[in-house]
């Protein structure tokens, strides 16, 4: 490089001739005459080598015209790949853009008020649930669009009843919903391709619409998804956690600092941009929407209902009729004609029981109610020695029978 530019100084600015400057430099006249005639310093450029890969590129290719996307380790099969991965999965990526093409991804500008990212987020971290139990229970964590503020909440399951309470709460907690709420193809939300049910009920409601992502495709709710790593990275690291509301208390306080921050893409502080972004939501409607986990049952003689494999005991006097069971993530309620016939707060544990003492002395009441009037009703029948039961009649049944009347006073009456 040195010698170049010494070459070119030389020739140009003092007028030496090439003869002289290889003289001075000890190089080549060519050198020189090479140095003068190229514009761009000198590269070192490694000729290629080729690669091991090179000899099963026609078989390679063979296959990736039939099968676009067929995975590295089951090519690697296909063409007995004797060599590590390396070299083949870089021989792919070089000529499977020929087959597949090239998907490019847009950048996005939101307006305000007009998109709200969804998605479900599972810290590693097992939260205590109950005694000797612990779990890894689904976050539910929401990003607006235009001023990218985050909210999320620890729910007790992925089911979509459970889903939609979270998102309620984190929703009613803002005070307004934009106009799409974008969700993937989350089971309970859109797992076949369509909404479920229950989120258009919910949707509905709310007057606004969920957009299902495309399958395969992270990268249309982008927000949330940098969200959920930004939480993985700046949240979870040296905490401890003593059960799902700490967990939700300990994310609330971080959250607060979290939306305070300033957010290089929009040069602004997601607390600062939420004014804007709330003007041109829409407003809540005056009832809530339809979520939580509901049923109705027959009650059996064993008086619990099962939510989410926890049972939950109920006035035993409801055996045998319909009772309509609703779930929160806080609490169960259950009703019988629409009477409150149970009422409990909600465990997040797997195969519990959850009985209130009430309901188990009303049950010990009824049993021994029970028991007494059988021991009436045997006692009211007499047996043989061989064991026949005889049943005991009233006296006055033989005096009509027999047409007979022992009262003095009505012989009396009948002789006047």
């Amino acid at each position: 490089m040195e010698d170049w530019a010494e070459i070119r100084r030389l020739h140009r600015a003092e007028g030496v001739p090439i003869k002289e400057i290889a003289r001075r430099l000890g190089v080549a006249r060519n050198t020189v005459r090479a140095a003068l005639n190229s514009d761009r310093p000198p590269k070192y450029e490694r000729a290629p080598r080729g690669s091991v890969a090179d000899a099963y590129e026609t078989q390679i290719r063979f296959l990736l015209n039939e099968w676009p996307k067929m995975p590295a380790p089951v090519i690697a099969e296909r063409i007995g790949w004797p060599h590590s991965m390396s070299p083949l999965k870089k021989k792919l990526a070089q000529i499977r853009p020929e087959y597949v093409g090239i998907d490019p991804v847009d950048r996005v500008t939101y307006e305000p008020g007009e998109i709200t990212q969804c998605d479900l987020w599972f810290p590693e971290p097992r939260v205590p649930v109950a005694p000797g139990q612990e779990r890894i229970l689904p976050v539910l964590v929401m990003t607006l669009g235009f001023s990218r503020f985050m909210t999320a909440v620890m729910i007790p399951s992925r089911q979509g009843g459970d889903i939609l309470s979270g998102m309620w709460d984190l929703i009613s907690g803002i005070g307004r919903v934009t106009k799409t709420l974008v969700w993937d193809r989350e089971a309970a939300i859109g797992g076949t391709g369509r909404v479920t049910a229950p989120a258009a009920a919910f949707a509905g409601t709310l007057a606004t619409r969920i957009k299902l992502a495309p399958p395969r495709d992270p990268e249309y709710k982008g927000m949330v998804e940098r969200n959920n790593q930004y939480l993985e990275t700046s949240f979870l690291p040296g905490r401890q956690f003593t059960s799902p509301a700490d967990f939700n208390q300990q994310l609330a306080e971080w959250l607060d600092r979290a939306n305070a921050r300033t957010v290089r893409s929009i040069q602004g502080r997601p607390v600062d941009l939420l004014e804007t972004d709330y003007l041109s939501m829409i407003p809540l409607p005056p009832v809530d929407p339809p979520m939580g986990l509901n049923q109705r049952i027959r009650l059996g003689r064993d008086y619990y209902v099962r939510v989410d494999t926890v049972d939950y005991s109920v006035d035993p006097q409801a055996i045998g009729r319909f009772v309509d069971v609703t779930a929160s993530p806080q609490e169960i309620t259950v009703f019988c004609d629409g009477h409150i016939v149970a009422r409990h707060q909600r465990s997040w544990a797997k195969q519990a029981v959850v009985t209130d003492p009430v309901h188990a002395a009303t049950a010990q009441r009824m049993r021994q109610a029970l028991a007494l009037d059988r021991q009436k009703r045997e006692a009211a029948t007499r047996r043989h020695t061989d064991g026949h039961a005889v049943a005991l009649r009233a006296l006055p049944d033989y005096d009509a029978l027999f047409g007979v009347d022992f009262d003095p006073s009505s012989t009396r009456a009948s002789n006047e």
